[in-house]
């Protein structure tokens, strides 16, 4: 019987792969990436959480912080140092300067007690007597310190540690170093010694002089 069948020609039937196998493969590695992104998401929700992310970003802000103070920031340091230091160091010494002590009150002996107390502490003592009649009982606060426009930054200042509340005024004259001290109706006395020399002290003191530009870290 095996006669009567003969296979003729010279194609032959293509046996095919089972579409089920393809189905599973795709499957399978679909399946291993999604599990891979669920785990990359829940590492970066438990940094977020855990505050990993936080850190490292503080970390970073303080390199910047240290990064950036180079030479010239300490060079502009040092020049605001030496400034300052400076500007402080054109305040003349009580002994330099002049003071005339004057009252403008109608109790007598205050501007010889004045003089004489701001003698021991170590000012020049000049005039000492009674207020001129542009003065004379109508200064109604603790006192009047006059000078020259040169010495409102320099022997008024000084002069001012010594009696708290004076009003400061300047007018024409040359000598910055020669000033007024005018009583006034509600003096009672000079600031105490110890706190005269505490505002002297700071007065004389250098001033610190934030930068503009620094960085806050």
């Amino acid at each position: 019987m095996g006669g009567q069948y003969r296979i003729t020609g010279d194609k032959y039937p293509r046996m095919r792969r089972p579409r089920g196998r393809r189905r599973l493969v795709f499957l399978v590695v679909a399946s291993v990436t999604a599990l891979g992104l669920v785990g990359w998401g829940t590492l970066q929700l438990i940094d977020v959480f855990t505050g990993k992310g936080d850190k490292a970003t503080a970390a970073g802000t303080k390199g910047d912080c240290t990064s950036t103070a180079g030479p010239s920031a300490k060079a502009t340091a040092t020049s605001t140092t030496s400034t300052t230091s400076t500007a402080a160091g054109t305040l003349p010494r009580p002994g330099q300067i002049t003071v005339n002590v004057l009252n403008a009150t109608p109790r007598s002996g205050l501007a010889k007690q004045t003089a004489d107390e701001l003698k021991k502490r170590g000012f020049r003592i000049g005039d000492v007597g009674n207020a001129t009649a542009a003065y004379d009982k109508k200064v109604n606060g603790a006192g009047i310190l006059l000078g020259a426009k040169g010495a409102a930054q320099a022997a008024l200042p000084v002069l001012g540690t010594q009696l708290s509340g004076a009003e400061v005024k300047t007018d024409g004259r040359a000598q910055a170093d020669q000033v007024d001290l005018i009583i006034g109706t509600a003096f009672k006395s000079l600031t105490k010694k110890e706190d005269a020399d505490k505002a002297l002290a700071t007065l004389s003191g250098p001033r610190p002089a934030a930068s503009a530009s620094a960085k806050s870290c």
